[in-house]
C-alpha cells in the first residue's frame, strides 16, 4: 500500500501562490478578502429578504433588476456597488448604512 505524504497547509499555499509578500500571493489574498466580503454582504441581503418573506424575484422588482442578479448578489458571485447596495437595503427597509473606517471614523453611506 502506498504511503500518503501530508503537506502542511502553509507549505501548500506557498507552493501554489508564492511566499507571503510576493505579488502573486498578495493578489490571491486580496481576491480572497474581496470574496469573503461579497459573501458576507450577500448573506446579509438574503437574511433580510427572507425575514420579510420576500422572494428574490420580488426584491428584484423593487429595485429594478432580474431575479438572477439578486441570486448572484446573495451568493457573493457579483460585485455590488455602493449605489446598488443602497437600493437593495432601502428596498428591504434598512434606512441607514454606515461604513466603519476604524480610526478614521464612520461614514454614512445612505
Amino acid at each position: 500500500m502506498e504511503q500518503f505524504k501530508l503537506i502542511p497547509a502553509d507549505e501548500m499555499k506557498d507552493k501554489l501562490w508564492g511566499k507571503p509578500g510576493t505579488p502573486e500571493r498578495d493578489a490571491m489574498e486580496a481576491q480572497l478578502q474581496e470574496d469573503v466580503h461579497a459573501y458576507m454582504v450577500g448573506d446579509a441581503i438574503r437574511k433580510a429578504r427572507q425575514e420579510q418573506h420576500l422572494t428574490q424575484e420580488e426584491l428584484g422588482e423593487r429595485i429594478g433588476v432580474q431575479r438572477a442578479q439578486i441570486s448572484r448578489l446573495e451568493k457573493g458571485k457579483s460585485v455590488i456597488t455602493l449605489p446598488t447596495m443602497s437600493r437593495v437595503f432601502k428596498a428591504l427597509g434598512i434606512d441607514t448604512g454606515v461604513l466603519d473606517l476604524g480610526s478614521a471614523g464612520k461614514v454614512a453611506l445612505w
